[in-house]
């Protein structure tokens, strides 16, 4: 239930959760790297999945990825990977696990070649936020033009579980898009209006 009755956008219905990451996360320019990094993560086990189930294992995933630190992870060693593929508290998909290791391990490589991640991810927009206007959830594209063309860099930085549809559930979660719909009261916040 919503603590107001201000308007929201529709996807995070009646879950108090989903409201708190709406209201307070989702869209919000990041600029830290580990927070791209826990997103980056998160998505890649939304594939196939709704966000509200990942989001309500969130803090189990970040228990197992140590507080999403990629050196942290990348170093994580067959069998760390082995129990989290037996912890039912996070989504126990091996793929997954070994694809979030294999990032933190090019996402450390990125940092070096670029900066940093921050650096790298808001270069694809010279450092400005797309603000859209939906009006109705339909609207919002599972993937754009943008989301392809930052899939196919990651991916050829050596990135697993980038596709585009997950890029842009990132870049939208770190608000380099912003994708509230416009009678939600957080679309009018984050233009600055």
């Amino acid at each position: 239930m919503s603590i107001d009755d201000r308007p929201r956008c529709d996807w995070m219905g009646n879950d108090e959760l989903m409201r708190r990451y709406h209201d307070d996360e989702w869209g919000v320019p990041v600029h830290e790297d580990l927070k791209w990094f826990e997103y980056m993560v998160l998505d890649a086990f939304q594939a196939g999945l709704s966000w509200r189930t990942v989001l309500h294992k969130r803090e189990a995933f970040r228990k197992v990825f140590r507080c999403f630190d990629p050196a942290k992870v990348a170093r994580m060693s067959e069998k760390v990977m082995e129990k989290a593929c037996q912890n039912p508290a996070i989504i126990r998909n091996r793929l997954k696990i070994r694809a979030a290791v294999k990032n933190a391990k090019t996402f450390i490589r990125l940092k070096e070649k670029h900066g940093s991640f921050d650096a790298f991810i808001w270069s694809f927009t010279g450092g400005r936020v797309i603000h859209n206007d939906w009006k109705e959830l339909i609207e919002i594209p599972a993937h754009t033009e943008l989301s392809d063309t930052v899939s196919k860099a990651l991916k050829q930085e050596g990135f697993s579980f980038v596709g585009t549809t997950i890029c842009y559930s990132f870049l939208q979660a770190g608000g380099i898009v912003n994708d509230h719909l416009v009678d939600c009261f957080r679309h009018k916040e984050l233009v600055g209006g």
